[in-house]
């Protein structure tokens, strides 16, 4: 498995995770869901903090969003950045914002805007700096934010029409884990057989389906923890007996077989070399 080595810490989330609004919740959920992980792993509530709305139809709406909910965590230094072209990724204010930010955190919507903006860009490579240099440095993206981290990224694609051939979109994603494809969603919405076309198309890589309000803290770019209250999906296609992906024609139903899965909830990881998975609390790893 191309294993990318950065120093930086990448936290996928599949989407939904709670924000500290719902009445249902008090204080002490808050201070442990997904974006305290994120904030903690940040440096805590001193961190610099600069979100980027870019994926989303309503960028100004989810920029407060994010900041009253990194307020109701103790944080103060938070920054929404808009990037709404390929122009503006090249700007010296929000490179120099980038630079300065101990977490970058890119929220949900459409994952082709970011790409469409930013791939490619100085911002791009910033980030890829940052990550590759800066081992307190975090990026995290939720939704659309963890899909665009795959370099193969899934663009589009039905859960009702799942498995039939060309029903999936994919499309060159930011990269910054080459290793997989992210899915968000990935319960809710069915996702299941998307995934499998995916990595139908590209057997080489893994699979992970992120739940709502589950994530995953990538660690110098070897190992990742599951976080969150839900469950992660990991697929593992490399021992695929069969796969006739390429021998169809557009629209016909796909067949697989030997798509290995894994189920893993929080605290459980996952080694990217040895493909090793360590179950907590039972403390005992399997391949």
């Amino acid at each position: 498995m191309k294993v990318l080595n950065h120093k930086g810490i990448l936290i996928p989330v599949g989407g939904n995770e709670d924000k500290g609004a719902n009445e249902d919740y008090g204080t002490d959920f808050i201070e442990e869901g997904i974006l305290a992980h994120v904030v903690r792993e940040g440096g805590g509530a001193d961190a610099s903090i600069v979100v980027f709305p870019t994926a989303s139809s309503i960028p100004y709406e989810v920029g407060e969003n994010y900041t009253d909910a990194f307020g109701r965590l103790g944080c103060s230094n938070i920054e929404v950045v808009h990037v709404q072209s390929r122009e503006d990724a090249y700007e010296d204010a929000i490179l120099e914002s980038v630079k300065n930010a101990d977490i970058v955190m890119f929220s949900g919507g459409d994952q082709s805007r970011i790409t469409e903006y930013i791939r490619g860009t100085a911002l791009h490579k910033l980030l890829f700096d940052r990550l590759a240099n800066d081992a307190k440095f975090v990026l995290a993206g939720t939704s659309a934010g963890a899909m665009m981290m795959s370099q193969e990224m899934i663009a589009g694609g039905s859960a009702t029409e799942a498995m039939i051939k060309g029903n999936v979109k994919m499309r060159e994603g930011m990269g910054f884990v080459p290793e997989f494809i992210i899915d968000s969603h990935f319960v809710r919405r069915g996702r299941f057989g998307r995934m499998a076309e995916a990595l139908a198309i590209f057997p080489h890589l893994m699979g992970i389906g992120l739940a709502e309000d589950t994530g995953l803290i990538i660690r110098g770019g070897q190992e990742f923890q599951v976080i969150g209250a839900g469950m992660v999906l990991l697929f593992d296609a490399s021992g695929l007996t069969h796969n006739n992906q390429k021998i169809l024609k557009e629209g016909s139903a796909m067949s697989l077989s030997n798509l290995k899965t894994h189920i893993l909830v929080n605290g459980d990881c996952f080694n990217f070399e040895d493909k090793k998975i360590q179950v907590l609390p039972i403390h005992e790893q399997y391949i």
